[in-house]
């Protein structure tokens, strides 16, 4: 997600510009033309935002890198994915990534000099690397009143862990987080004590306490990134942060218990063996078409722990799709998106849909396969670039963040029109990470990952009507 890497109508670049650095004294539009789609009308900044905002909307920074917690430890930096579930009280507990590099203890919560390291159980730290590059990644959970729009709860809930970039809700309450790394057992400089690239479940508590980081290894070892859970199965569909990645999914042996093994398996379309849907120029292969729908099947993998990190390119010589950077992924009614960030002919990015069996993962799944869709490839930078973290809005867009400077966060109808929803305007070289709305639809939470900052986005999201 660190691959970070107009003329988005030249004029709202330089009002952009002009608000940023000649007038912030006036309220002004920053852009709009896309925003037809929802109704929700033009961005509008504010001298001192952080963000540009459509009319009638505003956003507070809710929780900072460095902050105190509950624990007594420091929030985390290099905010990415979050998830969010219903609590006690109409409140709401988010659990939120921290994709942070062994060693990053300036941005780690035990301090630059790791002064609390001391008081944790190193049974509970995943990877301490040699106590030279502390593995600091991990997950923080939070508790929100959205009426007082407060943080009355935050503690360090999983660390020990490698660039926890995205993951996953779960419908039996817990989040999936997703270790984006090939490092393993002896890496930087001999110091990492166990093998990372892995996924780790975190449940939703308000019991403050780190969580007994067990590594899911049946789900695989690879760049993982993001998943997405359907609900009635069970089954966890995954994505691979590489410019060769597959689509995986796990059935899981038992309903909601994910260390309890499964069978792992990489997605291949029925008509186009080893399809490559990354549609880059300097490819040979054939274009992979948009809006047109493929059947599926599913190829089991085996060595799932993948000790040579080829997991991706074993599933393909067996048949299986190739993906360019697949990254946030997201379940909807009967049917999930998936970003890949540098697919299409310019490298910025595609919005693959996939509508699963109603026989998902069972035998009866060859009656009437799962369907894979190119849903969106813009191939223009006005539209989006760079497409990352993702969610679906409770009125059923997709919300993509974009992954460079001056990101915006997009929403996408389902006929493929797109409409802007905020613009970094305060920290514009910084991607946006993890949007996701509260279970009542009245909050976007989403992140700035440097400084490192999570912001809550409220105001009339119930206003979306199209034009």
């Amino acid at each position: 997600m660190d691959n970070s890497r107009r003329d988005f109508l030249k004029n709202a670049s330089l009002v952009s510009l002009g608000f940023m650095f000649l007038n912030r004294y006036a309220v002004g539009a920053v852009s709009g033309v896309h925003n037809k789609a929802s109704g929700f009308g033009p961005l509008v900044y504010r001298e001192n935002d952080i963000l540009a905002v459509p009319k009638g909307f505003s956003h507070k920074v809710i929780s900072r890198k460095g902050d105190i917690m509950a624990d007594g430890f420091l929030s985390p930096g290099a905010h990415d994915g979050m998830g969010t579930f219903r609590w006690k009280d109409g409140k709401v507990m988010l659990i939120r990534n921290h994709e942070l590099t062994p060693g990053s203890h300036g941005s780690g919560p035990w301090g630059k000099e790791n002064q609390a390291l001391s008081k944790i159980d190193p049974e509970y730290i995943y990877d301490i690397g040699g106590s030279q590059r502390v593995c600091v990644g991990g997950t923080t959970t939070m508790i929100y009143d959205e009426k007082t729009q407060r943080v009355e709860l935050e503690y360090l809930s999983l660390t020990g862990t490698v660039r926890n970039c995205a993951g996953g809700i779960t419908p039996w309450n817990s989040w999936i987080t997703c270790e984006e790394t090939e490092l393993g057992r002896g890496d930087e400089e001999g110091v990492l004590e166990k093998d990372h690239g892995f996924n780790f479940e975190v449940p939703a508590t308000d019991k403050v306490g780190l969580v007994n980081p067990l590594p899911i290894k049946a789900m695989g070892r690879f760049v993982h990134e993001a998943v997405a859970v359907q609900p009635n199965t069970g089954i966890v569909f995954q994505t691979e942060d590489s410019g060769t990645g597959v689509f995986y999914r796990y059935l899981p042996n038992q309903y909601g218990k994910l260390h309890q093994g499964g069978k792992l398996q990489a997605l291949a379309i029925q008509e186009i063996s080893k399809a490559d849907t990354r549609n880059w120029d300097d490819l040979t292969t054939a274009k992979f078409p948009e809006k047109k729908r493929f059947k599926t099947y599913w190829i089991d993998l085996d060595q799932v722990e993948a000790p040579d990190n080829d997991l991706r390119l074993r599933a393909h010589e067996k048949g299986a799709a190739r993906f360019a950077a697949a990254e946030g992924i997201w379940y909807g009614k009967g049917e999930l998106f998936f970003a890949c960030t540098s697919g299409g002919n310019n490298h910025k990015g595609q919005i693959f849909r996939y509508i699963p069996s109603p026989y998902e993962g069972t035998e009866r799944e060859k009656e009437q396969p799962g369907e894979i869709e190119l849903f969106l490839e813009p191939n223009n930078v006005d539209i989006f670039q760079n497409c990352d973290n993702l969610t679906i809005a409770p009125w059923g867009d997709v919300i993509i963040c974009e992954d460079k400077a001056d990101p915006r966060v997009i929403g996408i109808t389902p006929k493929g029109e797109t409409y802007e929803l905020a613009k970094n305007i305060g920290y514009r070289k910084s991607e946006f990470a993890g949007p996701v709305f509260s279970p009542s639809g009245d909050t976007l939470f989403i992140n700035i990952q440097s400084p490192g900052l999570t912001l809550a986005i409220t105001g009339p999201w119930n206003n979306v009507h199209r034009v």
